[in-house]
């Protein structure tokens, strides 16, 4: 767990990797066509479980800080049917805005990794 430090008037405000990844988290999910993504690092067993049993694993979400700025991946499910590029776009400048605005961390890049496609919604009788 990382964290950032900022000196404030009446003492000092640490913010871990982790709050990051989680307002990223959120902020993806506001996108329309991000039908997943989760925060923070995966129980290998429980990977290896889903793997086996052929269930699409959890993705996460990673912070890097470099020089006092945040390098953002993200790993995301797409919804089937969303058009991919124009959903990254949006995802990467509302996470962008997201962080930069709650925690006065400058963010220097977005990564996108699809990491798989959501199936298309049941059409209700």
């Amino acid at each position: 767990m990382d964290l950032q430090n900022m000196d404030l008037k009446g003492g000092s405000l640490q913010i871990s990797t982790e709050v990051i990844g989680k307002i990223a988290r959120c902020a993806a999910l506001e996108i329309e066509g991000v039908a997943e993504v989760s925060c923070g690092k995966q129980n290998r067993k429980v990977k290896d479980l889903l793997e086996r049993a052929n269930v699409q694993s959890p993705v996460t979400v990673t912070v890097e800080m470099r020089d006092g700025t945040a390098e953002i991946t993200l790993e995301i499910v797409a919804a089937f049917g969303a058009r991919i590029p124009a959903v990254a776009e949006k995802v990467q400048e509302n996470v962008k805005s997201a962080v930069q605005n709650m925690t006065n961390v400058t963010v220097s890049r977005v990564d996108l990794v699809i990491a798989g496609l959501a199936p298309a919604a049941e059409p209700q009788a």
